[in-house]
């Protein structure tokens, strides 16, 4: 019993099912992909195998897949392309081993009559031909003999091989051009040239002598005449030792790439069924004649008359017999093994009229090559690899797995992908599912090539040529492949590195648990609302179905005050210095009654370019999506945008215009100074883009206050005026300094109302004084129709007055807000969570500061210049800073502060400050002092006209000798060429530039582009979790990134490798979906001293050495791939100051070669 249990093995299975006879050990002279296909066919036979490898293949799939496996020689015995040619070492392991058979595979010593010689000398049988038949049918001049001798139609060629050029010009001068020069041994395209003219004749000949000579070792060719896009159709072969040979139909090659083929289709499509017929009788006759054993190819060319010319056999198994393998249902290697073992076609009821095809079958290979680079070749490690399956999806493959190495030494492939349908479409259709499906990461791919190839009309269509590749551009308007998963990984370990990378940060969050959404209840009863359902009330459907008109009389019918949340964009501006990213949580149904929603534009909209890398339209897209109900409001800066200066009008319309496309309701338009010029501009845009203009009183002074003149009730009154005249929608009191009183707001409102009665009147302040929810109160009560109020926890100090306080003061009144207080309590529990969230942003603003009455900055720049202010060394001597801010404004001819004119006067602040300059100092020394650009700018003009004008010598004195502007300052700019930015964008960035992008760039040109810069580097950052995308994971914890709607990243943090000394990096080491993943330091393309690798390959030599000098265009390193070397040279003369490669170290493109410090 015990001694049957043991022989219970995978061997014990074998000896009983052999039907090999005595041959019972099968060795594959090969590597890769083929060797574990034979390897496979041979154990179905009952068969042990055996594999060779390289020392440089020693880590290689295809012998594991071996029963036992040998190395070829010693390490520095053999290169490692050599080491599969080495045919007296192979057949020595051979005979040691007891192997009885050897299969060569394809390539290497394939075609190689020599090596099957010794093989059967040896005592061993070959799989393949005899090898006098690899002999005539390996030459092509003796192949085309044959043919000839056979009736055959052939190509007009040379009778023999060519000596010289005077017989390719004799050929020429009898056929013609164009011709094709051949190598006579070898195949796979080498040795090839296509010759359309005299021009190009002699240099083309002596190129493909010298390459067939290089790649084959015989430099022999021979000359056809070229056929212009012919399709090019094989034949499989299967011939046994008795003479018998049958044909396994037809395959379609026509899908070459330098006569190299890519997409293989069997049966061939669109062939007429008498050249078929006629094909296969040729290529039968063809194996008959020649003696042929075992399987082979025929290859026919077939020009657009339909007339068909045998080009060559090829005594092997072909790379793309997968394809006839599943149309035919025959494993051609398990014939090659039993037909070298003795057996006949007869035996292995392999019979002509038995053979029948089922459907179609469609064969890609997958390759690391990078088509948007010529095909180069790329090696590196594979960090993720994801394959396809299912149904009628055949995988053969040798180096596709996680973890594979890639090296520059061997063919290119990966795998190659099989798919089987009833029709070419299906076939077609799976073909193209199973590429989408693969995901390799880590080396460059051939896959969007694929997936263009096989939905380009031609291909669908079956009526592809042989130079198809060559003949369509539009081939390589590759499939982009987005790579999130890996871009995100590099910046979860810059911060984990580096830290955050946003301005402003200061520490880590004081919370780090994900947010707890708010629940809502139902108004029919206690069960909650389904959130992810926007409720169909709210105030933008009056606007959507009615219009901007019958939304503002709407506004004004309503018998209680409307509220504005501010929580999205002046609330996070006013405490969080803006940072606070997309989220919309359960909004749209517990503020459903609300007026709107100011969440874009003002500082939101640079803000999120460039400290949150998020694309602001995008986030418009996203939030008027979450809530479809709720008006969106913005901030307009009149001819300004939403930047800091003035810009074309042409630029303003169109951002206006997409605005509204993407989803904005509301423009709340103002000027920093109150200039109307500015404003008209806004407004005008506004209109013509069919948005709510909301026209902007900027409000500043204090109205309670007789002793303060200068913004007077008539002066506000006068404003108002010439806004209403202007046909506007609403009216906005915008207090951003929180300046309005309670009595002021009695004052101003009460006046508006009673003069303009139908107006609708929106009020905005800050409560950085603590007084803004007496204000809002009072201005309800005067006849304010909508107030702006801010979430509890995100509101009072320089935010807006807090939203329960008012809710709950007005509840039960006839002023109410149709807001429910526990609506706002719930989600005031989730921004409780999301302040503490945040804190490393805030500004720590504890308590009101009433002295906001004296100085009159707005609470934005409250919080802004803070941080500016410590930033700059003034951080304790910020009481000064504000002191200073009074003196600024003064010297300003006391103007309105909103941005950006606040901003002319915090700079001017800071600079009295730095400079120790009093009020007086400025007045005497201004004609020698170096101003602030802004505050330069302002006394030009560019802002506008200030109500009373600037105050002069000062101005003068300021300005001096530039000019000077009394217009609206964009009044005179020429429009800016928005077709040619566009453009130059899509030159720079490519096809997926938008008309929004345009906007953003023509606003923002510097912040646009280092926003893609990052975006480029490191892929959408908006899908990673707050929490890990301003702070570090812990060492072992896994988190989740939803990159869309049911697609789902799982990462988990694994450890930090030592410092490098040398280049001062560290290596951070991430689990992704359970593949481990890491990173090398790239090159800096910015940095004209950081060489980068100009493309992937292995490193065989360094020529650089730290410390010496280097002129421009020496050599630094070479690289290897796929057996072309490249020489990396310097880009600049200078020291070495760092070399980051070593030999046999991998690179991918851009990886970092040496830092040269320019001299």
């Amino acid at each position: 019993m015990e001694d049957a249990d043991h022989d219970h093995t995978v061997d014990s299975i074998r000896r009983g099912s052999q039907i090999m006879g005595h041959l019972k050990k099968l060795m594959v002279a090969n590597r890769g992909e083929i060797a574990i296909r034979v390897f496979r066919s041979a154990h179905e036979l009952s068969m042990k195998t055996v594999a060779i490898f390289s020392y440089e293949d020693r880590l290689s799939m295809h012998r594991y897949k071996a029963d036992e496996a040998y190395q070829i020689g010693n390490p520095s015995s053999y290169s490692p392309v050599a080491a599969y040619l080495a045919q007296d070492e192979i057949i020595r392991i051979a005979k040691l081993r007891g192997v009885s058979m050897i299969h060569p595979g394809y390539g290497f010593l394939s075609e190689n009559a020599e090596f099957a010689r010794k093989v059967e000398a040896a005592g061993i049988a070959f799989v393949g031909p005899p090898p006098d038949v690899i002999e005539k049918m390996g030459d092509k001049t003796k192949a085309r003999e044959i043919a000839i001798q056979c009736g055959v139609p052939v190509v007009p060629g040379s009778d023999g091989p060519i000596l010289n050029l005077s017989e390719v010009e004799e050929f020429v001068s009898k056929y013609g051009f164009p011709i094709i020069i051949k190598a006579a041994m070898g195949g796979g395209g080498r040795g090839m040239r296509v010759v359309r003219d005299a021009s190009s004749l002699s240099n083309s000949f002596e190129r493909a002598k010298s390459e067939a000579l290089a790649a084959f070792g015989d430099g022999t060719v021979f000359v056809e005449r070229f056929l212009d896009r012919p399709k090019h159709i094989e034949v499989q072969l299967l011939a046994d030792g008795a003479g018998n040979v049958i044909h396994l139909f037809e395959r379609d090659c026509s899908v070459q790439r330098r006569h190299q083929k890519v997409v293989e289709v069997a049966p061939a499509v669109n062939l007429v069924s008498s050249v078929r017929d006629a094909i296969l009788e040729d290529a039968i006759k063809l194996a008959k004649h020649s003696g042929y054993r075992n399987a082979g190819t025929a290859e026919f060319l077939v020009d657009q008359q339909n007339r068909h010319y045998f080009i060559e056999i090829n005594p092997r198994i072909q790379v793309e017999h997968t394809i006839t393998e599943e149309i035919t249902g025959i494993d051609i290697v398990a014939a090659q093994i039993q037909i070298a073992g003795g057996a006949t076609l007869n035996q292995l009821s392999l019979v002509q009229n038995r053979i029948q095809t089922r459907g179609y079958a469609i064969q890609c290979r997958i390759t690391t090559e990078d088509p948007s680079e010529s095909f180069q070749p790329d090696t590196g490690k594979i960090e993720v690899y994801r394959s396809s399956g299912g149904n009628g999806v055949r995988l053969d493959g040798g180096a596709g797995y996680i973890g594979a190495v890639i090296t520059p030494h061997y063919d290119s492939l990966l795998v190659k992908v099989t798919c089987r349908g009833q029709t070419f479409e299906v076939a077609r259709r799976k073909v193209l599912r199973a590429i989408v499906e693969f995901r390799i990461r880590g080396v460059k791919t051939n896959l969007p090539f694929l997936q263009r190839l096989l939905t380009h009309e031609t291909f669908m269509s079956g009526s592809v040529w042989t130079t198809f590749i060559d003949d369509t551009p539009e081939l390589f308007r590759l499939v982009s492949s987005k790579n999130r998963a890996q871009k995100i990984l590099k910046y979860l370990g810059d911060v984990v590195v580096n830290g955050s990378s946003i301005k402003g940060q200061i520490g880590e969050p004081a919370y780090k648990s994900p947010l707890t959404l708010p629940v809502i209840r139902s108004l029919a009863g206690p069960e909650p609302v389904d959130v992810r359902h926007p409720p169909e009330y709210g105030w933008r459907h009056i606007l959507i179905e009615q219009g901007p008109e019958a939304f503002a009389k709407a506004v004004r019918d309503y018998k209680g005050v409307l509220i504005m949340d501010t929580t999205w964009r002046d609330a996070h501006q006013s405490l969080l210095a803006t940072r606070v990213r997309t989220i919309a949580p359960s909004t749209a149904h517990a503020l459903a009654n609300a007026y709107s929603l100011e969440m874009w534009g003002g500082a939101t909209f640079d803000v999120s370019m460039r400290f949150l890398y998020e694309d602001p339209w995008d986030r418009l897209t996203k939030l008027r999506k979450l809530v479809p109900n709720i008006p969106f409001q913005m901030l307009l800066r009149g001819a300004n945008a939403v930047g800091y200066t003035s810009y074309p009008d042409n630029v303003v319309y169109e951002f206006c215009k997409k605005a509204t496309e993407y989803g904005m309701d509301i423009f709340r338009i103002f000027d920093s100074l109150n200039y109307i010029e500015n404003m008209k501009l806004g407004i005008d845009a506004v209109k013509k883009a069919g948005g709510v203009v909301e026209a902007v009183v900027c409000y500043s002074g204090d109205l309670s206050n007789p002793n303060k003149k200068k913004y007077n009730l008539e002066y506000y009154l006068n404003f108002v005026e010439q806004l209403v005249n202007e046909g506007i929608h609403i009216l906005a009191i915008k207090d951003m300094a929180g300046l309005l009183k309670p009595e002021a707001a009695r004052i101003l409102i009460g006046a508006i109302r009673k003069r303009w009665p139908s107006l609708p009147i929106h009020v905005h302040t800050h409560d950085t004084a603590g007084t803004g929810v007496a204000s809002m109160l009072a201005a309800a009560e005067a006849g304010a129709d909508v107030i702006d109020l801010a979430i509890d926890s995100m509101s009072g100090v320089t935010s807006q007055p807090s939203m329960g306080a008012v809710v709950s003061a007005l509840e039960n009144t006839h002023l109410g807000t149709g807001i429910r207080q526990e609506d706002v309590y719930a989600l005031n529990s989730y921004w409780e969570q999301a302040r503490k969230l945040y804190s490393c942003f805030d500004a720590g603003i504890l308590s009101a500061d009433s002295s906001v009455y004296e100085h009159e900055m707005p609470g934005g720049q409250y919080t802004n210049l803070m941080f500016q202010a410590s930033q700059l060394g003034l951080g304790k001597q910020w009481n000064e800073v504000k002191k200073a801010y009074c003196d600024a404004n003064k010297l300003c001819g006391d103007i309105v502060k909103v941005t950006p004119s606040s901003k002319v006067v915090g700079d001017f602040a800071q600079f009295l400050v730095a400079n120790k300059l009093s009020y007086e100092d400025v007045i005497e020394k201004a004609k020698s002092l170096s101003f602030p650009v802004s505050v330069v700018e302002f006394f030009q003009g560019y802002l506008g006209q200030p109500f009373g004008g600037f105050p002069e010598p000062l101005r003068t004195d300021i300005v001096r000798d530039l000019p000077r502007l009394d217009i609206r300052p964009g009044a005179s700019m020429e429009p800016l060429d928005l077709t040619k930015l566009k453009a130059d964008l899509v030159a720079k960035y490519g096809r997926s530039i938008r008309t929004v992008d345009v906007v953003s760039a023509a606003l923002y040109p510097k912040v646009f582009a280092e926003y893609r810069d990052v975006i480029e580097k490191f892929g959408d950052l908006s899908v990673i979790p707050t929490r890990y995308f301003i702070c570090k994971p812990e060492v072992g914890e896994e988190f989740n990134i939803d990159l869309e709607e049911g697609v789902t990243l799982i990462v988990k943090f694994l450890a930090v490798g030592p410092l490098n000394v040398t280049t001062g990096k560290r290596e951070v080491f991430f689990e992704l979906n359970a593949v481990e993943a890491i990173h090398r330091e790239k090159a800096d393309p910015s940095k004209p001293g950081e060489i980068g690798a100009p493309m992937s390959g292995v490193v065989i030599e360094v020529r650089a050495k730290e410390g010496a000098e280097v002129m421009a265009g020496d050599p630094i390193c070479v690289l290897s791939a796929m057996k072309m070397e490249t020489v990396v040279t310097s880009t600049v003369a200078g020291k070495v100051e760092h070399v980051a490669v070593k030999e046999n170290d991998s690179l991918s493109p851009g990886d970092l070669v040496v830092r040269i410090t320019k001299e």
